[in-house]
């Protein structure tokens, strides 16, 4: 009987009515064969009573997970939506990447034919014409170019990668979280999970205008597209219920508590030390560096076009200026095109932005270690050895490899001794 028992989303059972008689005679409800009539019964999985309410077509048994289900429907809900936000961010993603190719080609097919127009100017029955074309399209290059730096696709094409990939991460915690427990999901999960949302919408938006991440800031940040976790009052109901019973809370420097030891929080702290004095520092350096030369080519293109485009109106003006006006706009428009070439070719705002968004892994990592080391009750973390193996994943290296770096954990050690990096992945 248990195979034709069917759960439903709001946390009951339904009994078929083919096998409604069946059910009764095995001694379900002693009053099932009259419909309407309610009776009660007590299942071996739960200590409370349930309610069975019958009528002509199917058996209910009502679980009483009413909060339960609601919660549930609501992760549904948020992973539906980040699989909506996968396929958005993957298919702008695509189109920005397209529109850097796109836009890349038509600025230098405008600047270097403008060129080629000012070179065969001077000499060419149709001065008038070909000036006149050489000034119109160079002008037009050295507007698209301004236009394009201002909102680097390439740039934009990463950010929707990345985007895209954290979304991905998200829908699968969710599809995890719903088939491994979904009984346990609380209230201040979803609340938790829609924090995430919300921070990833901010982070990456969608659309190109008003709310576009500024491309050239001041300073340079690490990516974040997190929350740090809130930390919970004693009575909250998402705290984790505490399972030393009337030993207390047994602190971290017990070995041997749910996988931690003194050790283990002595590599953890010193990760966050490497981490923080010379990985995080090291991509901020090499995002800096790729700012200055972003910022000096977005300026040096549409300029160098533009002083060729008024060069272009004296092409013919003088036998003197005709020579020096027809290769300063060859030469302005050539150089154009190549400076072009080498910030969107290179893809130079893509590289800011990846050394951003590395960044700002390293700096989750430091944040997720925290968080968890905030926690004195080793109870209520995570278990150790499975955290070490997530952490050691994520930095490209072996759980064993992260013994080396517990010595660094002490105020002795400077961060001048530091030599190696924690990560190896990037």
């Amino acid at each position: 009987m248990a195979s034709l028992v069917r759960p439903l989303a709001g946390g009951g059972f339904m009994l078929p009515a083919a096998s409604r008689s069946r059910g009764l005679r095995s001694g379900l409800c002693s009053k099932a064969r009259r419909p309407g009539v309610v009776g009660t019964t007590k299942t071996s999985t739960s200590d409370r009573w349930q309610l069975v309410s019958i009528d002509e077509d199917r058996v209910v048994i009502n679980t009483g997970g009413d909060g339960a289900s609601v919660s549930v429907e609501k992760l549904r809900a948020i992973a539906d939506a980040a699989a909506d936000r996968v396929e958005m961010h993957d298919i702008i993603g695509r189109q920005r990447d397209n529109w850097n190719q796109l836009l890349l080609h038509s600025t230098n097919s405008l600047a270097l034919a403008a060129s080629l127009m000012a070179a065969l100017a001077p000499a060419s029955t149709s001065l008038i014409a070909l000036k006149v074309s050489a000034g119109v399209l160079l002008a037009t290059s050295a507007v698209a170019m301004a236009a394009v730096n201002k909102i680097q696709p390439s740039q934009l094409a990463e950010e929707q990668r990345n985007a895209t990939r954290l979304w991905r991460e998200l829908e699968r915690d969710l599809s995890a979280t719903l088939a491994a427990s979904p009984t346990a999901t609380r209230n201040c999960d979803v609340h938790a999970t829609m924090e995430r949302v919300l921070a990833l919408d901010a982070a990456y938006p969608l659309p190109l205008l008003p709310i576009v991440l500024e491309k050239f800031p001041k300073d340079v940040e690490p990516a974040r597209w997190w929350t740090r976790k809130k930390p919970e009052g004693r009575h909250s109901p998402c705290k984790k219920p505490c399972c030393n019973g009337s030993h207390g809370a047994r602190q971290a420097s017990m070995a041997g508590d749910n996988g931690w030891s003194r050790e283990l929080e002595d590599e953890m702290k010193g990760i966050v030390r490497v981490l923080r004095a010379k990985d995080e520092q090291e991509y901020l350096s090499f995002g800096k560096l790729a700012l200055r030369l972003n910022r000096g080519l977005a300026v040096a293109g549409p300029a160098l076009a533009g002083t060729a485009a008024m060069a272009a109106a004296f092409i013919g003006s003088g036998d003197a200026g005709t020579s020096w006006a027809s290769d300063a706009a060859v030469v302005g428009g050539a150089l154009a095109a190549a400076v072009n070439t080498v910030e969107h070719g290179g893809q130079v705002g893509m590289v800011f932005e990846l050394c951003r968004n590395v960044a700002g892994l390293y700096r989750k990592i430091q944040d997720d270690i925290e968080d968890v080391l905030s926690e004195a009750d080793v109870e209520r973390r995570e278990n150790g050895e499975v955290f070490e193996t997530r952490v050691a994943l994520r930095l490209g290296r072996s759980p064993s490899d992260l013994k080396q770096f517990s010595e660094m954990a002490s105020p002795l050690f400077r961060d001048e001794d530091i030599k190696d990096f924690a990560g190896k992945l990037f």
